[in-house]
């Protein structure tokens, strides 16, 4: 039976250590700052914050390119010749990334391209939900896993506080005044992937603590989130009672297993320190 290899993007901002245990390839997005180009995941995320302190600008992102992923591809049928690739890809929505890695895969026999429609921890546990449903069968035909993949992509469920109105005023994703009016009234966005957009749907006072309980809440009670497994994203930052907070929700709650994901560059460059966030799947 040909092996069949899971690829991602940075933006997935998988694990390490779960990226080594099911053998999933990531290939880096891009970070330009100070007129530099930085591959993500090569640039500690502390170093963007020390930047925007400097100079009270947010480094730009930029999609993997299109010879990237030919070089990207290349690479895994190199190393494992025979092998049938799924490559689990980054929203088309919100990146040029997906559309780079079609380009690239008309060059390769057996590519498999899956628009995930997510990002960051909502990317995460689609590519984790394929890794395990490969690990579980590892004979099953490429086509089959494809399927499976595509049918749980509606089902994860992203929703996040990013830690600074300061960074979206900055990259320009929100105005002087709302910035300025939020800053006054404490007032923090809730940004949830709806149809692979990023959008602000609602919006919570107060601090991040309070916050990121509410959150939780109101995204317990929107989706029905299998309690098997749960994603919490953080940005570098964010109040370690916050965390144990959410813990405490969670087993509340009834999930068994929990995973906290640091945001990494790509991410972390639009949302700011200290931010939070919640991913998992629906039943």
């Amino acid at each position: 039976m040909r092996r069949i290899i899971l690829s991602t993007e940075s933006g997935a901002d998988l694990p390490g250590d779960l990226a080594e245990k099911y053998d999933v390839q990531v290939v880096p997005m891009h970070i330009i700052m100070d007129g530099r180009d930085y591959l993500d995941g090569s640039l500690p995320v502390q170093d963007i914050y020390d930047y925007y302190e400097r100079t009270k600008k947010i480094p730009s992102t930029t999609a993997t390119n299109a010879h990237e992923y030919q070089e990207f591809f290349a690479t895994i049928r190199e190393n494992s010749p025979d092998s049938i690739i799924i490559h689990i890809g980054y929203t088309s929505k919100a990146s040029s990334s997906f559309q780079n890695a079609v380009i690239a895969a008309k060059e390769f026999e057996d590519v498999f391209l899956i628009d995930a429609l997510n990002v960051t921890g909502g990317l995460a546990a689609i590519v984790l939900y394929a890794a395990k449903a490969l690990e579980k069968e590892p004979d099953i035909e490429p086509e089959r896993l494809v399927e499976k993949i595509e049918a749980i992509v509606p089902k994860s469920k992203l929703a996040f506080i990013p830690g600074s109105l300061e960074f979206l005023k900055a990259g320009g994703r929100v105005s002087n005044m709302a910035s300025l009016i939020g800053a006054l009234l404490k007032i923090k966005p809730c940004i949830e992937l709806k149809a692979g957009k990023l959008m602000s749907t609602k919006k919570y006072r107060g601090k991040m603590s309070g916050a990121s309980e509410k959150l939780f809440r109101d995204y317990l009670n929107e989706f029905k989130i299998d309690r098997e497994q749960l994603y919490f994203i953080y940005s570098i930052g964010l109040d370690e009672s916050i965390k144990q907070r959410m813990n405490e929700i969670a087993k509340e709650n009834g999930f068994q297993n929990i995973r906290w994901i640091q945001a990494g560059g790509m991410i972390s460059t639009h949302s700011g320190a200290g931010g939070f966030g919640i991913a998992g799947l629906e039943e």
